[in-house]
């Protein structure tokens, strides 16, 4: 069996259900610890991560991933138990395989490889592994990057090892993610019976005009790596239920997508300003999940292209689209951030799958990424 496709499956094996780890960061740590990397775990709350690091002084390039895995959903209907890696012909079954405990096992056995014929190369590698991506994102990556601040340790290159691929394996390469703000807004009106509505006043009609001009609000024009930023409702609740009784408030969650072309301030301030002109009794509550960041040139990008035009012969293509990412939180520190991984097609669904033989071409993309940046021409 092929090595990265061996860890893959030690890997799958444990049910690392986001938080938990289940072993998987120390099977890796023992993994990097046997090449000379010096592993730091930094458990924050309920959740483990680590940083581990070899070299000793110049540019860091750091691989960036999670352990935790979404809920597997009815076990009855997968083909085979999620947390046994199940091989069918060239499709390799189970929970996280693409989602991405392919990728994790890509990185070891990338550096394992590059170590050994590079013993001696120049700059640093890291690893900042996590096990709550999927759930909060509170006590992972965001807390790793503020101990690392105080610290003083800076980086420089991070590859994070999401499934970033669409038809083929390393077709897409995320080079930035769009700026992720939630609101959740109340609409107060008066309750009382339907059929005397001039005794009540329904929010809900209040809130339709109001929301029409949200949804027909244009935010900005994107730019050429950003689309448009997006205003999309999620959910709308109101009403007791009964039939014969105008509610008493109606509420609305919401979420902007947004570009670089605008700010979570001014996406509020104006989302606000159209609320009042309408002349809402409201309350409204943000949350930010994320910056939008942009990576569009320079050494990570030109050494992953060339990386993969090396191995699969593709001339990949730089998106923003998707979710977001741990990307977020690196990012704002000033490190190049760009995120390759498998065909994602089949991430957090029923019968999570990746191509087996992709594994070890994913491999040799990363173990090209860390030729092009460190070793010297």
């Amino acid at each position: 069996m092929d090595s990265t496709l061996e860890l893959c499956c030690e890997l799958i094996r444990r049910p690392s259900v986001t938080p938990e780890d289940c072993g998987c960061q120390a099977l890796m740590m023992e993994r990097l610890t046997a090449i000379g990397f010096s592993c730091t775990p930094l458990p924050f709350g309920d959740v483990d991560n680590f940083w581990a690091t070899h070299g000793e002084k110049g540019p860091i390039l750091v691989f960036a991933g999670h352990t935790d895995v979404v809920p597997t959903g009815p076990e009855e209907q997968w083909h085979s138990p999620p947390f046994e890696p199940t091989l069918k012909g060239d499709t390799l079954y189970g929970r996280g395989t693409a989602d991405m405990k392919a990728s994790l096992a890509a990185m070891v056995v990338a550096c394992e490889e590059f170590v050994a014929e590079h013993p001696d190369h120049t700059g640093r590698i890291g690893f900042l592994i996590t096990s709550d991506e999927e759930g909060p994102a509170t006590d992972g990556t965001v807390r790793v990057i503020e101990h690392l601040s105080a610290q003083g340790e800076k980086i420089d290159w991070c590859l994070v090892g999401e499934p970033s691929s669409t038809k083929t394996l390393g077709d897409v390469i995320k080079n930035g993610r769009r700026g992720s703000l939630n609101a959740t807004l109340t609409v107060k009106g008066v309750q009382g019976h339907i059929a005397y509505p001039h005794l009540a006043e329904n929010p809900i009609h209040r809130l339709a005009p109001a929301l029409k001009s949200l949804t027909d609000e244009v935010w900005d024009e994107g730019n050429t790596f950003f689309p448009p930023t997006s205003m999309q409702v999620s959910n709308i609740n109101g009403g007791t239920g009964a039939t014969n009784v105008i509610p008493g408030e109606v509420e609305v969650v919401f979420n902007f997508r947004f570009s670089t072309e605008v700010t979570d301030v001014e996406l509020r301030q104006r989302t606000e300003a159209i609320l009042d002109s309408h002349a809402l009794d409201y309350a409204i509550e943000w949350s930010l999940s994320g910056q939008p960041f942009l990576t569009p040139s320079g050494e990570l990008v030109e050494a992953a292209v060339a990386s993969i035009r090396t191995v699969t012969g593709l001339d990949t293509e730089l998106s923003t689209s998707g979710g977001t990412s741990d990307g977020r939180f690196i990012a704002p520190t000033g490190a190049q951030v760009v995120e390759l991984g498998p065909i994602n097609a089949t991430i957090h669904k029923l019968n999570e799958e990746v191509h087996a033989p992709d594994l070890p071409r994913l491999t040799a993309i990363y173990r090209g990424i860390l030729e092009n940046l460190l070793t010297a021409d």
